[in-house]
């Protein structure tokens, strides 16, 4: 792999539900997802009521579905799951296969939904669109969470050159001065007393 796709890489957060008619086959299921590389951070099982899944589902409000998706989704208790993976939305969207059940059996016949689903309704599992959409989903279903932002790789490399090298590049210059006989400690403490978010006292 080379240095730029490496640094594309960074871990992400999607919401997972297993759906009122999936969810005796739950602990199958969490388990390819664990054996799928994700981390599952938060998991909670709940019953929504119909009022819920209507704000769950807003933005599908209005289309011809929609009073029978609240009606199935607040049917039984369902498994919500915050799973942690490099770009977790897509790979986890990739794992379930698409929304429709014939299309999922014809096109992947090995994804959750073509094994679990039975219908376009009772298609077994959620996954959230988009990264935005995941940040809603996740807050609504555990409202406690505190969804972490993770800066873009330009605003990573801007504070690198900006802060951490210029402090570094200094410490090192520092150290090869001194020649101390723990060089490791030595320049610890320098970066300690020299760090860029250390707040300056002015006199």
């Amino acid at each position: 792999m080379d240095q730029n796709s490496h640094s594309r890489i960074y871990v992400e957060r999607t919401l997972a539900i297993i759906k009122p008619d999936a969810i005796h086959r739950s602990e199958e299921i969490e388990d390819i997802i664990l054996k799928s590389g994700f981390t599952i951070s938060q998991k909670r099982k709940l019953q929504l009521s119909p009022e819920q899944c209507s704000d769950f589902y807003a933005d599908q409000y209005g289309k011809i579905f929609f009073p029978s998706l609240t009606a199935f989704m607040s049917s039984g208790p369902i498994i919500a799951l915050t799973l942690a993976h490099n770009n977790a939305v897509a790979h986890w969207k990739s794992i379930i296969g698409p929304l429709n059940i014939n299309k999922a059996r014809e096109t992947l016949p090995e994804c959750l939904r073509a094994k679990y689903g039975t219908s376009d309704l009772k298609n077994a599992l959620h996954g959230s669109e988009s990264f935005h959409a995941a940040e809603r989903e996740i807050k609504f279903m555990f409202p406690n969470s505190v969804i972490e932002s993770f800066p873009s790789r330009e605003a990573t490399e801007e504070y690198l050159s900006r802060y951490v090298n210029p402090t570094l590049l200094r410490g090192l210059t520092e150290l090869c001065k001194h020649k101390p006989q723990n060089p490791c400690v030595w320049l610890a403490d320098w970066l300690m007393k020299n760090s860029p978010n250390k707040p300056q006292i002015c006199m």
